[in-house]
């Protein structure tokens, strides 16, 4: 079963930053892509950012790029996105997605997503 939890998010003021954990069990999270996507009230998931199976292959959308920064720890089996310089516009419901041994993070491939985690930036 691949089971995913993700941890982190909250209430932050504009400018502020929050970071995100996806712990995984029962399995080897290196064998998979992982996506962070994220819905804002009203609107449609999206892709935040996504780091593939090969090296150096991590993407960020680009509302994000320079802001976020995903990483992962593989003594803990997780992967993290650190947010920097939140803003109003970040606000939503962030997710943690994982697609088997993939290169990008396509929404309608992805194999398990985590339960979801609230950010808010407001003031």
């Amino acid at each position: 079963q691949l089971h995913l939890v993700e941890s982190g998010g909250g209430l932050v003021q504009p400018g502020g930053s929050l970071r995100l954990s996806c712990a995984a069990s029962g399995f080897n999270l290196n064998d998979y892509a992982v996506g962070w996507f994220r819905q804002a009230p009203g609107k449609k998931r999206e892709e935040v950012s996504c780091d593939g199976i090969r090296d150096d292959d991590t993407t960020y959308a680009h509302s994000v790029r320079g802001r976020f920064t995903f990483s992962r720890d593989n003594t803990k089996n997780t992967a993290s996105l650190q947010m920097n310089n939140l803003q109003p516009e970040d606000t939503g419901v962030y997710y943690c997605g994982i697609l088997w041994s993939a290169w990008a993070c396509p929404e309608t491939s992805v194999d398990s997503w985590g339960q979801g985690i609230q950010v808010t930036v407001s003031s």
